[in-house]
């Protein structure tokens, strides 16, 4: 008798229309799963919303992508429009902006290759700083971001370019960024109001996205599938 086999789905090497949507969808299963303590981490240097504005953002951006978009931008784009309308306090209009110039610097692609991800990312980032002005070392989601970009940077200009590595190691790099927001001393934000208190307790929004930054670590490894 043949042993049975399962197989495990390739990782991708470009992401489509579908496998942006499967993020962001994705995204949404996470955010979900981790809304209280979004929350509960908000509520120690914030207005303690963050969880369930997130929460209520995505899953209006997974309502949207409903009728598939023709397009990894007009995905983006969709998503961009929700958060901005339904995520209350400053993270809807930095997702937003996030994921509106994510879209705008993915205009007129089919698919994204790990170097158009990261040039796409760094777009979404500098929008962030922009409407936040916030910067490294500031306890924010910058500190997240930056070095997930960091990896996807590298992982582009390495041999190969593997889009699976790449985002794997973004993920890894999103996670450490949100740990080593603990120790620092908030400089923007509600949490800035603390002062010295504000040390000793994770950024929410870093936290959000390391989670985010998970979600599309997923999809692209294979362990959740976009729609065919």
């Amino acid at each position: 008798m043949a042993a049975s086999t399962t197989s495990t789905p390739a990782p991708l090497t470009v992401l489509t229309t579908a496998d942006v949507t499967a993020w962001i969808r994705r995204a949404d299963e996470l955010i979900s799963d981790h809304a209280d303590e979004l929350t509960a981490l908000d509520a120690a240097i914030g207005d303690a919303d963050h969880g369930a504005n997130m929460k209520r953002g995505l899953a209006a951006a997974v309502e949207a992508l409903a009728a598939q978009p023709d397009t990894p931008a007009a995905v983006l784009k969709k998503t961009a429009m929700a958060l901005i309308s339904k995520v209350g306090g400053a993270a809807g209009p930095l997702y937003g902006t996030f994921f509106l110039r994510m879209s705008t610097a993915c205009a007129g692609k089919e698919s994204i290759d790990a170097a158009a991800l990261a040039e796409a990312v760094g777009a979404g980032i500098g929008g962030i700083v922009q409407r936040g002005n916030a910067e490294a070392g500031d306890k924010t989601m910058i500190d997240a971001w930056n070095p997930a970009l960091e990896a996807l940077r590298a992982g582009a200009a390495a041999p190969g370019s593997a889009l699976a590595a790449a985002v794997d190691a973004a993920a890894a790099a999103a996670d450490a960024g949100r740990a080593a927001t603990e120790p620092m001393l908030a400089k923007k934000g509600r949490a800035s109001y603390l002062g010295e208190r504000s040390i000793g307790h994770i950024d929410p929004g870093a936290s959000s996205t390391a989670l985010i930054v998970q979600a599309l670590a997923d999809v692209v490894s294979g362990r959740v599938a976009g729609d065919a």
